[in-house]
């Protein structure tokens, strides 16, 4: 997906990061020159923690920003436990070492917020510090100004740093800084140093053009620069602390760019493992030269390359081998969430194929606009949404401005139209969830207005369906909209009512459509008004009539694999694939002897002795109630098994007369495919009488969504 390709370069890149932090701590060529290890520990290895910081940034601390504040939230508790462990782990080579010998209050407090309680700790309350300082910060100033804040706490850090030298000479600055350092032992933490590279990782998605020949231009001229700044900073003594050059924020602006577009196959693993090599190093690096001094194997501490390749190797190992217990402790853990009682599987490699099917029938221009109202038709709307975004997804709509807060507390970034009514009661939601708000009328465009805040809105164009829209022979309101001081008109659209029939007289409606549509686009241009975004086209729109394409297409039913139709769906299959199957688990399995009855209202009476089965699924999950008594079956061990008696509101019955071996805790497919069959949507949906649509966005909400 083209999510994951743009930043491969970035998850890659952690690996050679946390070796270089190792590398810092170890000094691997110590043992051959000085000059050598300087620039390899403290001009090389200074791009490393930068470089975390600008991830974090990026997809963390962005959020203060798109309406995510949660996330930010939760990664800081999440950080906080990190470091908890983290102290744990490392007190007692701290009590070894002595470090906690005679502290007083200040010192702990110290400890805890600014400099860690192990050497390389310090990373954790740094990230802590300083995104809550952004957060602070992001209340009261735009990205803009926070940005600037950040550069000056860096510009102020650097005078306690490599610049320290030179500040001191400065009584006022002297002061300063002792008093500084009465707080914090270094200006190199989360107020001085972490939020500017937070800040650039915030920035790392704004458009700015990605010349790869400028970036690597820049990277050649700017990192020489920074190597020659360093060793300026050394022959002169200057360092206090050799951590923040004035040319490393230039330096990892570069870099990170173009780590963001390398397009690389990703390596499995790499982000759980870096993090874990940052964190369990130092205890290699006590391992090591536990080792050395039991084995005699002097080598391993004598030789600082030696020693630092064994540190380097010992936790890449152990870092993994704790990725791969996690991860089959994780499968484990999903494989319970088979064990509810009934649940949904998305196939996440289907819809993948649907976008990229459905994109090619549509020109360059023209992006996908997915409809995820009804909770993505049944499917899951955050799931699908998130799937959706990492395939570079960057526009959806919804029914409802419920639907959208939902998307963006989840952080779902982009376009988010509101397709339906939204009441005055809700226009705050709008404001401040950067929500679009679909204008149904000239009426609805005044209170829209009166609300005396900016909203982004797309003016609904009825030209033949009647149900919303201004009417698109009123170009007198429509223009007047456009004048409404408070409304930002940032699209138009219509949506065409007949585009599934492709009979001539359905046809010529929607070409009808089409033309009333394109005359109200002429009328706007002639009378001066720039033409917003455009879109008429839904899932049909797009495979009839896809000449028809605007600046969006409103996908809905294509996207998840099925059209509203069996006949449809089937004229469409080589194009798409389903991405939803409905499975329950067996509750109980007994012998129905003839003549015995079961079911509400006894509907169903055996002929014969039988075997039944008791599915934990029923129509409060979704499942009609009209493919009862036999007019419904479903899959189990790869072979049909009729409903019996009536579908009850949490349970249903099915005949297992004639599969062997069907225990109590198995699963069944109800949606899906199970062996060589497959019961599909929209066999469901032409069994109950009704439509795959209907059939999907009445999933229950109890469903649990599993991504496979």
């Amino acid at each position: 997906m083209k999510e994951i390709k743009r930043y491969a370069g970035v998850d890659f890149f952690r690996i050679p990061a946390a070796a270089l932090v190792v590398a810092i701590h170890t000094s691997p060529l110590a043992s051959f020159d000085a000059g050598a290890d300087f620039f390899l520990t403290r001009v090389l290895a200074r791009i490393a923690v930068p470089f975390f910081f600008m991830v974090t940034g990026q997809f963390v601390v962005s959020g203060l920003w798109d309406m995510q504040t949660g996330r930010v939230m939760r990664y800081v508790k999440k950080t906080a436990l990190l470091y908890g462990i983290a102290m744990l782990l490392y007190l007692p080579a701290g009590i070894y070492a002595g470090h906690y010998q005679e502290l007083t209050f200040a010192d702990v407090l110290r400890m805890l917020v600014f400099d860690g309680t192990f050497y390389h700790l310090w990373y954790f309350p740094a990230c802590i510090t300083g995104i809550c300082l952004l957060y602070l910060l992001s209340r009261f100033l735009n990205k803009k100004q926070v940005f600037a804040a950040a550069v000056l706490l860096y510009i102020i850090g650097l005078g306690g740093d490599s610049y320290y030298g030179l500040a001191k000479q400065v009584p006022f600055f002297a002061d300063f800084y002792e008093t500084c350092f009465s707080v914090c032992s270094y200006t190199r933490n989360g107020i001085f140093m972490a939020p500017l590279f937070f800040m650039l990782g915030v920035l790392a998605d704004e458009h700015i053009p990605d010349d790869r020949r400028i970036l690597w231009a820049g990277l050649c001229v700017s990192f020489p620069a920074m190597t020659e700044e360093a060793y300026l900073l050394r022959a002169f003594r200057l360092q206090r602390h050799d951590s923040m050059y004035v040319l490393l924020p230039v330096v990892m602006f570069f870099l990170y760019r173009l780590l963001r577009g390398r397009q690389i196959k990703g390596i499995a693993y790499v982000v759980p493992v870096s993090t874990r090599i940052y964190i369990l190093h130092p205890a290699m690096i006590l391992v090591v030269r536990a080792a050395a001094k039991v084995t005699k194997f002097t080598i391993l501490t004598e030789n600082s390359l030696v020693h630092y390749a064994a540190v380097l190797l010992l936790s890449a190992a152990v870092s993994l081998l704790l990725v791969i217990i996690r991860k089959r402790t994780g499968q484990v853990q999903k494989a319970s969430a088979f064990g509810a009682r009934a649940w949904l599987e998305v196939d996440h490699a289907a819809l993948g194929h649907n976008v990229k099917m459905l994109q090619e029938m549509l020109p360059q221009s023209c992006k996908l606009m997915p409809a995820v109202k009804a909770d993505a038709y049944g499917h899951g709307a955050v799931l699908v949404a998130k799937e959706l975004q990492k395939a570079g997804v960057d526009a959806f709509c919804v029914a409802c401005a419920a639907e959208g807060v939902r998307l963006r507390r989840q952080g779902i970034r982009g376009l988010i139209l509101v397709l339906g009514y939204t009441h005055p009661q809700q226009f705050p939601l709008l404001v401040r969830y950067k929500l679009t708000q679909t204008v149904v009328d000239d009426v609805y465009a005044e209170r829209l207005n009166r609300y005396g805040k900016t909203i982004h809105v797309h003016i609904g164009i009825d030209t033949g369906m009647h149900r919303i829209g201004v009417r698109s022979e009123h170009m007198e309101q429509i223009l007047h909209i456009c004048q409404m001081r408070n409304l930002s008109v940032d699209g138009l659209f219509t949506h065409l009512c007949t585009s599934d029939v492709m009979t001539e007289r359905f046809v010529n409606y929607t070409v009808a459509q089409a033309q009333a549509f394109y005359h109200v686009v002429e009328q706007m241009q002639a009378h001066g008004y720039a033409c917003p975004a455009l879109h008429m086209q839904a899932s049909y729109g797009v495979l009839n009539y896809p000449e028809l394409a605007g600046d969006y297409a409103r996908v809905g039913i294509a996207l998840y694999g099925v059209l509203s139709t069996k006949e449809d769906t089937e004229q469409w299959s080589n194009c798409l694939k389903p991405v939803l199957s409905l499975k329950a688990r067996i509750a109980s399995v007994r012998t129905l002897y003839q003549g015995e009855s079961a079911g509400y209202g006894i509907q169903y009476t055996a002929e014969r002795d039988m075997r039944i089965a008791t599915l934990s699924v029923g129509y409060a999950d979704g499942l009609p109630r009209a493919l009862s008594c036999g007019v419904g079956s479903v899959l189990i061990h790869g072979c049909l098994a009729p409903v019996i008696g009536r579908i009850c509101m949490d349970q249903m019955t099915v005949d297992i007369s004639g599969i062997s071996n069907v225990r109590a805790g198995e699963e069944a497919a109800l949606i899906g495919r199970c062996g060589d069959l497959e019961i599909s949507v929209c066999d469901v949906a032409k069994q109950a009488g009704t439509i795959t649509n209907e059939i999907l966005s009445r999933m229950g909400a109890r469903l649990e969504r599993v991504r496979i």
